[in-house]
């Protein structure tokens, strides 16, 4: 019996940590949504994480939703077309052979489809089950590693020094 009420409180709790980490990866989407405002090509971006930002926040306010149709529909769409300008953008930062991805704007790019992709990967199906241990922790550490980025990124200018001026200016 004892067993049994852990386990269920285990559940629980990891139920209340896959909730509060979509809830975080919707903002972190949805601010990246807005510094996506003085890009030259906004529109696309915007969308590029604006998407990830509604998905993430329909799972944080009720997990099951993966398991609908619209939901999956939507989050595959988003996955294939984000893989595939993923792989045009690491094929073109290999091809010219580029260092300090973070500096370059391909790079950055690259790194928000490819956790975009990650998040929506690892939300799939997330509602047919219980969720499990490494799920969780797998959420906390991609959760937690954006806002500390950006952190870094915002408190050392030199870092951002060769930025273009849009990526310097939204916030």
């Amino acid at each position: 019996m004892g067993d049994l009420c852990q386990n269920q409180r285990r559940k629980f709790w990891f139920a209340v940590i896959w909730r509060l980490c979509n809830f975080c990866m919707s903002v972190f989407f949805s601010l990246a949504t807005y510094v996506q405002i003085n890009d030259p090509d906004a529109g696309l971006w915007m969308v590029g994480y604006g998407v990830p930002a509604v998905l993430a926040g329909l799972v944080g306010l009720n997990p099951h939703v993966t398991e609908t149709l619209p939901w999956r529909r939507l989050s595959d769409l988003h996955v294939t077309l984000s893989a595939a300008v993923a792989a045009m953008l690491a094929w073109r930062l290999d091809k010219e052979r580029l260092s300090e991805m973070f500096h370059q704007e391909e790079g950055r790019e690259f790194s928000g489809l490819l956790l975009t992709t990650v998040w929506l990967l690892l939300c799939r199906h997330s509602g047919r089950a219980p969720v499990g241990l490494l799920r969780v922790l797998t959420a906390v550490g991609i959760t937690v590693f954006p806002f500390v980025a950006w952190l870094y990124f915002h408190l050392n200018q030199e870092l951002r020094a060769n930025w273009p001026t849009h990526c310097k200016t939204a916030i």
